[in-house]
């Protein structure tokens, strides 16, 4: 009976306790995604074209060709109720000959507070980069629901990025 009962508790801590100890960055609800197969939905199209020869999953990507400082105004979600949660805009990049720098940046908008934005610094792109994952947060507090996201990325300088597998993922805040 001792023997059992070890069993069963072994049991336990592998289907239950190892996994909640494996977590990463990546665990979290999806929320939206834009695998990026077509330009369909595609806000911004001037400079920007789908490129079935490069891509992060297999099935093409955006490429986008900047002569300039812009930002591209890549998809809008809506209200997907979050609140109280982090939110992270992940996107797969590749950069050519980029002088200057490409990062994602999300606005989440609050209705009757206006809009507030998350800029990923911490994961620029630059000069001749593989694909490669970048991702901006952004802390939601209870109460804080935007009733639209935007997803863009901006491209300070001059070249080629492609930008493949857009995810927009809700994971809990962390309370300490």
């Amino acid at each position: 009976m001792i023997i059992k009962h070890k069993f069963y508790s072994i049991l336990f801590i592998l289907l239950f306790l190892v996994p909640a100890c494996n977590k990463n960055s990546d665990d979290g609800e999806l929320l939206a995604g834009f695998p990026l197969d077509s330009i369909e939905g595609v806000i911004t199209r001037d400079g920007v074209e789908f490129d079935n020869a490069f891509s992060a999953d297999g099935s093409g990507s955006l490429k986008i060709t900047a002569t300039g400082d812009r930002v591209v105004q890549l998809f809008e979600t809506g209200n997907l109720d979050a609140e109280d949660c982090i939110l992270y805009y992940r996107a797969k990049i590749k950069t050519k000959n980029l002088i200057g720098q490409a990062y994602l940046m999300m606005i989440c908008r609050f209705t009757g507070k206006g809009e507030a934005f998350s800029k990923g610094l911490g994961a620029v792109k630059s000069g001749n980069m593989d694909w490669s994952t970048a991702e901006t947060p952004f802390f939601l507090k209870k109460g804080e629901n935007p009733d639209n996201i935007k997803l863009q990325i901006v491209i300070n300088g001059t070249g080629s990025v492609w930008i493949d597998d857009i995810k927009l993922v809700k994971a809990p805040n962390k309370k300490e």
